[in-house]
């Protein structure tokens, strides 16, 4: 269903969710798909494919919402983007009045409840942290042991505590995220962390093929990896025919080279040669 709403920069819109609609769809499992997307042509594809929400670089969000303008959007707010708290604000409401609906952030709980003050939508980044995995030294679930559940629970409570409206809670076990996401009011988007989630989440790259390797979570639904290869391919046989031409004289013929009448060539001659 779409729903009316005025977005951050006080333009009537439509938007294929809203943070009121993703609250109210708390315990429908799968309620919504997520999908990554930075360029017009990702959203574009997303919106027409029935995906309801996107992720992107802050950046970015002005191309993004040139290929959809129905698309619920979050704006991941980079690490080295955006440092100080007033960094962090300005990025956040650049991102929202460029389009975003939401912004994503992996940083401080303190950085959650600055954001929340100003009644912007917040997700968090729970479980496996990319950009944090040195931490538990590998990439990996995390959740396996009772310990780490426990610890987990916890950071799901504190974070709802700090104003967060929905938190991105990956490589969790996926019974621990059905356990955890019955006991927590945030809206939880599942990637690799089972079924047990109002948004399911997968990267546009993995779900397109558009990498060799495909993470254990993930499923390929297409291959443009291949079709790279087949255009990479088209593109060395076209570019070593051309230069065979050259080499043969065969390129350019007459009609692929610009004329003049005979008249005014002849006109030509006699004016550089009198």
């Amino acid at each position: 269903m779409v729903a009316r709403i005025f977005s951050w920069a006080a333009t009537d819109s439509e938007r294929l969710a809203t943070v009121g609609g993703l609250r109210a769809a708390k315990g429908r499992h799968g309620a919504f798909a997520q999908v990554t997307a930075d360029t017009a042509a990702e959203a574009e594809a997303a919106e027409a494919a029935g995906i309801e929400m996107v992720v992107c670089r802050a950046r970015n969000v002005s191309s993004v919402r040139q290929g959809s303008r129905r698309l619920f959007v979050t704006a991941a707010l980079g690490f080295a983007e955006a440092v100080t708290d007033a960094e962090i604000l300005q990025t956040a409401f650049k991102a929202l009045t460029d389009g975003a609906d939401a912004v994503i952030t992996a940083r401080r709980l303190e950085v959650v409840s600055l954001l929340a003050a100003e009644d912007i939508p917040v997700m968090g980044h729970l479980g496996f942290v990319p950009r944090k995995s040195t931490w538990v030294g590998q990439v990996r679930a995390f959740g396996k042991t009772a310990d780490e559940a426990v610890e987990l629970f916890h950071r799901f409570r504190r974070l709802e505590e700090a104003g967060a409206f929905a938190v991105e809670a990956e490589l969790v076990p996926a019974r621990l995220m059905a356990a955890i996401s019955a006991r927590s009011g945030l809206v939880t988007v599942s990637l690799g962390s089972g079924p047990a989630a109002e948004v399911v989440f997968l990267f546009t790259s993995d779900i397109c093929g558009e990498t060799a390797r495909v993470p254990k979570h993930a499923r390929r639904y297409g291959d443009i990896a291949r079709l790279r290869r087949q255009i990479d391919e088209e593109r060395r046989t076209a570019l070593a025919a051309f230069r065979a031409d050259v080499g043969d004289n065969s390129f350019p013929l007459a009609a692929e080279s610009a004329s003049m009448p005979d008249e005014a060539f002849e006109e030509f001659l006699n004016h550089i040669e009198s």
